[in-house]
């Protein structure tokens, strides 16, 4: 890049505000771009998006397509017909999109189509399993972009087993934890857990919005099976996704869900202030994984497998899969003391916008 480049951020669901926020602010800070903000709306809920903004410290979007809800066609199409426009109208030099949403992928198309160069914050994560939409979306947007930002030694090997050229991956560390070391103390501030009625260290916190556990009665019982256990022996607070809160009422697992502390999904401040003073942690959710890792809080993912297998090789998150009596005496493990202790990666520092801001100023297109 040329000159004083223009770079447009896409974010679009909940998990692309944490990545994008610090890179804005770095770049900011070296002052080497103009740089743009896309909202696409993908999550349009206040609670699960604009909230975000707020918390982060985010600029209000320069663009906002408002896309909504849908099925991942619908979402998709309509991200590649709104984002299309903004292209041809601001002609950036760079786009730089996060994670593996369905925004991501559609812009990731989009660049390819009209050859803007294009960057993927959280690059070369791999679960190895296709049913995961989500992988789907990993594996095309890394397919795409010019320049590939990885997390950790995983992400880089993934790539070049895929026969990426070496030139365009950057280890830059996890840029989500930048987010989470810069806000911690004001997140641990907010008084969430007064209002929640529970004490540090005296809960245990879930979430689940994955629709191979939400979306099968047989498998979201079960689940809540094992949380309505664990509840008998210390609080479990559940911030409800939507989807999820849905799904309770269509399977008629709402007396059963009740005896939890269920809560509205969290502004970031909050639920970060309520997951790094658990006891323990239970959820589908990747971002979540990592995060319990940088904090040192014993993890459950309820999956069979995770695109972050560095948390279960180094963190202290441990697979249980959906079986509620495996995931008992994982948690009964945990509570007794004898969880798994783990360590931060290497990169989870708290400077890997500061990486990426180097990246993509000193880049130069072939």
């Amino acid at each position: 890049m040329r000159g004083r480049p223009k770079i447009i951020h896409v974010v679009g669901a909940r998990p692309n505000f944490m990545k994008i926020a610090p890179v804005m602010r770095a770049i900011g800070r070296a002052g080497f771009a103009d740089q743009r903000l896309v909202h696409t709306g993908q999550h349009y809920d206040v609670a699960m998006s604009d909230v975000f903004f707020a918390d982060l410290g985010m600029p209000a979007p320069d663009v906002h397509l408002g896309v909504g809800s849908g099925s991942h066609a619908e979402q998709t199409a309509r991200v590649l017909v709104g984002f299309e426009k903004v292209c041809l109208e601001e002609r950036p030099d760079l786009v730089v999109v996060a994670g593996d949403v369905n925004s991501t992928l559609a812009c990731a198309l989009d660049c390819a189509k009209l050859r803007v160069p294009c960057a993927h914050v959280e690059a070369g994560l791999r679960s190895f399993d296709l049913d995961m939409p989500e992988e789907v979306n990993r594996i095309v947007t890394d397919r795409l972009c010019e320049l590939l930002l990885t997390p950790s030694p995983d992400g880089d090997e993934n790539l070049r087993r895929e026969g990426t050229d070496p030139a365009r991956i950057f280890r830059v560390g996890n840029v989500m934890i930048d987010t989470l070391l810069e806000l911690l103390p004001k997140a641990r501030a907010t008084g969430a857990l007064s209002r929640l009625g529970v004490e540090p260290g005296g809960y245990a916190v879930v979430t689940l919005h994955r629709p191979s556990n939400v979306d099968n009665p047989a498998v979201l019982g079960g689940l809540l099976d094992a949380l309505c256990a664990i509840q008998r022996q210390l609080p479990v607070v559940f911030p409800v996704h939507p989807r999820t809160r849905r799904r309770f009422g269509e399977f008629g697992l709402g007396a059963q869900s009740s005896t939890l502390r269920l809560c509205d999904p969290l502004g970031y401040l909050d639920f970060l202030g309520l997951t790094s003073q658990a006891r323990l942690v239970l959820t589908d959710s990747g971002g979540l994984q990592e995060e319990t890792t940088a904090l040192g809080i014993p993890c459950l993912t309820l999956r069979e497998n995770t695109e972050r297998p560095i948390t279960v090789d180094e963190g202290t998150n441990v697979l249980v899969g959906v079986d509620p009596a495996r995931i008992l005496v994982a948690a009964r493990r945990v509570l007794s003391g004898s969880g798994k202790v783990g360590r931060v990666p290497a990169l989870w520092d708290g400077k890997a916008s500061q990486r990426i801001a180097e990246v993509l100023r000193d880049w130069r297109r072939p």
